[in-house]
């Protein structure tokens, strides 16, 4: 028989966000993938699961594909989790998935942790229909990118880093209008979390004048 690949989400923050079918997946899985397992070996430790880890990450993962397959295809059941969240929502996984399901592979993705379903809810804007954008190109094909999306009607989600939070919110400004609604989270289930809704203008306001620290899940208004 095949073995099952398991996408197992991880908390994004707070460690008791953790689920119990996850905590029971991973300890009877033969095999970890892990985006960093310097990250994930202390997340593992505190629910005791002693299990090798095997790194699989965006530079790796295009040459482990095929050695992951040939496990699955010997009966391994194998688990690939993130740094934190859901594998493959801007993180490795895809092209896994991608390759099981074309080896007939079964797939099971458990429910859990990801950082922009919270800091949509918790916005305050509309989320009946939404579009999440993750993180946008940083050079190559970003103008257009942003020129599509000041005519999207549905409340857009994107993910952030912290150097980049002033000057991507002053694009938003350009492109979108500096009265835009907007709101962004950060630290999301932390000790620190905040969300910090207004106009964009305000938002920027805000964040430059203190020291910008965490990840960011940035949520704006349709046109």
């Amino acid at each position: 028989m095949k073995g099952k690949l398991y996408l197992v989400p991880t908390p994004i923050g707070n460690l008791d966000d953790m689920t119990f079918r996850a905590v029971k997946v991973l300890k009877e899985a033969d095999i970890i993938l892990a985006e960093d397992t310097r990250n994930s070996a202390p997340m593992l430790k505190h629910f005791g699961i002693d299990k090798k880890l095997f790194s699989h990450h965006q530079h790796n993962e295009h040459k482990a594909v095929n050695e992951i397959i040939r496990f699955l295809n010997e009966g391994k059941n194998i688990a690939l989790i993130s740094d934190a969240g859901t594998p493959a929502i801007s993180d490795p996984g895809y092209l896994l998935s991608r390759e099981a399901i074309k080896n007939d592979i079964e797939i099971e993705c458990l429910p859990g942790a990801t950082a922009f379903v919270p800091a949509l809810v918790n916005s305050g804007l509309p989320n009946d229909r939404f579009v999440f954008e993750g993180f946008l190109p940083v050079k190559k094909g970003r103008q257009t990118r942003l020129k599509e999306l000041a005519l999207e009607k549905r409340t857009m989600i994107i993910y952030e880093s912290p150097h980049r939070l002033l000057k991507s919110l002053e694009e938003f400004m350009e492109y979108f209008g500096a009265d835009r609604q907007a709101s962004v989270s950060r630290e999301l289930t932390k000790m620190y979390e905040e969300t910090v809704r207004g106009s964009l203008s305000e938002i920027k306001q805000h964040f430059a004048e203190g020291t910008i620290k965490g990840e960011f899940v940035i949520c704006i208004s349709g046109s």
